[in-house]
């Protein structure tokens, strides 16, 4: 046990860990309402409360019946069903149990109300958990574990309201309850909760002290504690003192989770360095933590997110290697992405194709942006039969492609000789838009036509585009 005076461990806000803080009345039970709620210990037990629970665990489905019909002998067997209830987290059904222990003539004891604070906090009721504790203490049921204390800190945490978990965290301390290094990490992690980031660094750092000086040899910090740490440091766009923890952990011969890398991830993520969370994944791997699905697709929106393509199809391939589905979200980014990134490095082009080729097998939606981009990709890559579909099937689906897709698709058609296909996409640009269509695209419209010797196709193209107010260069002959 920690003493407060020879403790080098302190509260984030210089209260010594276990100091006794002024009397208060604060969340205290008066003497009426501990009598009516929770009664005293039953110094004269029966026979028939000490009796040996012997029956097999009662099903679930069949609890309700059981305190109805109000089968209870014994304090064992009212404990058994009791736990069996809360762990099943059945917790009204469990309180409602509770609450019909007179009716049994029973009387509860310390695992009675240890199994009640647990109950409490899973119905997210800290208050009335820490006043059974209290209860516990005042009347004589003897110290509760370290486990009842810690899940009472835990569910302050959780609610964000520090103060009233380090109360009872002192609490600890005046009934001689050590804190478990499970504690800690509970407290640690509610700092990070509430943005009290630099209170948890300090505090780790002082159980490491405590820790590395044999003061507290069972207080080692285990890798939950860092990463509980790292994870606010993240938050805050502290990264590298995130990854500074990770390869202290790793120095004390700790493991770090898939956890503890997935929070430095994001940590990158946010702070626009997805390149050094690139890094950190092959480091990863090196130690034989396997990546998560977590891990990959943090990784890989955060690539995407800040232009970082190519190393993005480098991870996109490696998950579907590994078996990992891409959400339809994430592949509509990559696809955008690599697409436009394509018409300056030709050589993504069969990336955007497989991308697209695989959305299209597994039925993913592509958004409108994506598709149109596609067809841009299409064009590029000399692969005007497709782009020509995909037009078509956008149209008929009722998206309007910008100018710039049009003209290109036409022009394309045009340029392979194929001025059915440029024809037909005139045909559906009328039918919609088609002062969508550019002088360029009627230009060489007209020229393949009249290379054809197709006077009268050719006269018809001019005549639309001086009704849309585009005057062709080329003239029908």
């Amino acid at each position: 046990m920690i003493s407060p005076s020879s403790s080098p461990l302190h509260l984030p806000f210089q209260i010594p860990l276990f100091s006794t803080p002024p009397k208060s009345t604060q969340n205290t039970l008066s003497a009426t309402t501990i009598r009516t709620q929770y009664p005293k210990p039953n110094s004269h037990l029966t026979n028939k409360t000490l009796t040996p629970f012997q029956k097999p665990p009662i099903p679930t489905q069949n609890l309700a019946e059981t305190i109805k019909d109000r089968k209870i002998e014994t304090l064992t067997e009212f404990n058994h069903l009791f736990m069996s209830l809360v762990l099943a987290d059945e917790v009204d059904l469990a309180y409602k149990l509770y609450s019909n222990l007179p009716n049994y003539d029973l009387s509860a004891d310390n695992l009675t109300f240890s199994i009640l604070v647990n109950c409490h906090c899973k119905r997210n009721q800290p208050i009335e958990a820490k006043r059974v504790l209290q209860h516990m203490i005042v009347n004589g049921f003897g110290s509760p574990k370290v486990k009842t204390f810690t899940q009472v800190i835990n569910s302050f945490c959780k609610k964000g309201r520090l103060t009233n978990a380090f109360e009872v965290f002192n609490m600890m301390g005046r009934v001689g309850c050590d804190p478990t290094i499970n504690t800690y990490n509970c407290l640690l992690k509610g700092l990070c909760y509430v943005g009290r980031v630099e209170e948890a660094h300090e505090l780790l750092s002082k159980i490491k002290k405590c820790w590395k000086e044999g003061k507290c040899v069972d207080l080692k910090p285990d890798v939950y504690s860092f990463t509980a740490v790292m994870d606010g440091l993240c938050k805050v766009g502290r990264s590298d003192e995130g990854l500074e923890l990770l390869n202290e952990a790793i120095e004390m011969g700790l493991d770090p989770s898939v956890v503890s890398y997935n929070t430095i991830f994001n940590g990158y993520f946010k702070e626009g360095r997805p390149l050094e969370g690139f890094g950190l994944l092959e480091k990863m791997k090196e130690r034989n933590c396997s990546p998560d699905f977590v891990s990959y697709s943090t990784i890989l929106h955060g690539l995407l997110q800040w232009g970082e393509v190519r190393a993005g199809v480098r991870v996109y391939d490696e998950m579907v290697s590994l078996g990992f589905e891409v959400d339809e979200r994430m592949m509509n980014t990559l696809l955008r992405g690599v697409c436009r990134k394509s018409r300056k490095e030709k050589e993504l082009l069969k990336d955007a194709y497989k991308v697209f080729d695989e959305m299209s097998k597994r039925g993913c939606g592509i958004d409108p942006c994506g598709w149109e981009l596609m067809v841009e990709a299409f064009c590029n890559g000399g692969e005007m039969d497709k782009a020509f579909v995909n037009l078509c099937e956008m149209m008929e689906l009722g998206l309007c492609p910008r100018s710039f897709t049009l003209n290109i698709v036409v022009s394309g058609l045009c340029n392979e000789g194929k001025v059915e296909k440029a024809m037909s996409v005139l045909v559906l640009v009328c039918r919609g838009r088609s002062e969508m269509l550019e002088r360029i695209a009627f230009d060489d419209l007209i020229k393949e036509l009249n290379r054809r010797g197709m006077v009268a196709s050719a006269t018809c193209v001019y005549c639309v585009a001086l009704k849309n107010g585009v005057i062709p260069l080329r003239q029908p002959r």
